[in-house]
């Protein structure tokens, strides 16, 4: 039997849907909802008697070899190049596997993510779901910027330095393998994508080259370079995921 309720109830409930119009902070910028990927009256919820249980929204019967996501965001309003949409999203391995209707498609409709005994579930009702952004300008000075920097949506830095140093504040670039190693050392934990540009002040390509064996991220310009100068070319660049390694 279903049952119709009023469309702020529904918002409380699930979040914002088709037309509703959402506030972003505390400015005078206006997000309109331009479709919603759920199903109305089979919305994926996790909780105390909630739909996400055995037999409602979650299948019960297919493994994780079978396809089915580590992780879904329920009832997110995305906001990405494509749009401005409410969805749920699955993430597997840590990336994000597919966007759409997830639940149990043996008693649900248009159910195209099915929720397993191994997925996790994060509420997404009532949260914006967007990109990570980038800052490729960064002066390693302190820890502190990158909790600042996460707090701001940025979920990558690049750039240089070497900590509270005259070069750091004046550059943002990290001179010598030395400095590069600490640096991929020092940041290794923090839940941050994290690139180190290396000083490329040199007219000599060993030179260059040595600071691409340190692990830094090297803009094309320098691999050119080190390889018209005569020296190796580069092998590899070091990049780090949020709390992992290189």
């Amino acid at each position: 039997m279903s049952q119709k309720i009023e469309r702020r109830q529904y918002v409380e409930l699930y979040g914002p849907t088709t037309g509703d119009a959402v506030r972003l902070g505390d400015t005078d910028l206006f997000a309109k909802v331009e479709r919603d990927l759920t199903v109305y009256g089979d919305e994926s919820v996790f909780g105390g008697g909630k739909v996400i249980r055995d037999g409602m929204g979650q299948n019960s019967r297919v493994t994780r070899s079978e396809g089915i996501p580590d992780t879904v965001i329920t009832n997110a309003l995305i906001v990405d190049y494509s749009g401005i949409y409410k969805a749920d999203v699955a993430l597997r391995d840590g990336r994000i596997q597919a966007i759409g209707k997830s639940g149990n498609p043996d008693v649900q409709d248009g159910v195209d993510i099915t929720i397993g005994v191994a997925t996790e579930v994060i509420a997404g009702e009532g949260k914006i779901l967007t990109a990570g952004g980038i800052d490729t300008h960064i002066h390693f000075i302190s820890t502190d910027q990158i909790e600042v920097a996460l707090a701001s949506g940025l979920t990558t830095m690049i750039g240089g330095g070497t900590g509270p140093a005259e070069g750091t504040k004046a550059t943002t670039v990290t001179p010598g393998p030395w400095w590069v190693q600490r640096m991929l050392q020092a940041t290794d934990d923090f839940p941050m994508n994290i690139g180190i540009l290396g000083k490329g002040h040199a007219s000599r390509g060993v030179l260059m080259w040595s600071e691409d064996r340190g692990g830094v991220d090297q803009p094309g310009w320098v691999q050119m370079a080190t390889q018209v100068l005569g020296a190796p070319a580069p092998r590899r660049t070091a990049k780090k995921a949020p709390g992992g390694r290189p």
